[in-house]
């Protein structure tokens, strides 16, 4: 699906985004960023918790 970036391609895109956004916004956004994946992150992990929780409190059949 998606072609691997690689080094070259990593060093390209931190020369742009040096050049767009500069070095003291760097590091604002990598931080922004960082927060960004661990709370998409931890809701996920919530969500799947939260499915798992239904079926563990399910009785089981009585025949």
């Amino acid at each position: 699906m998606l072609p691997q970036i690689g080094i070259p391609g990593l060093v390209l895109i931190l020369v742009l985004s040096l050049i767009l956004f500069g070095p003291k916004k760097l590091p604002e956004i990598g931080a922004a960023f960082g927060k960004t994946l661990a709370e998409f992150k931890q809701s996920t992990k919530e969500l799947l918790e939260d499915e798992e929780e239904p079926k563990s409190l399910q009785e089981p059949k009585k025949e």
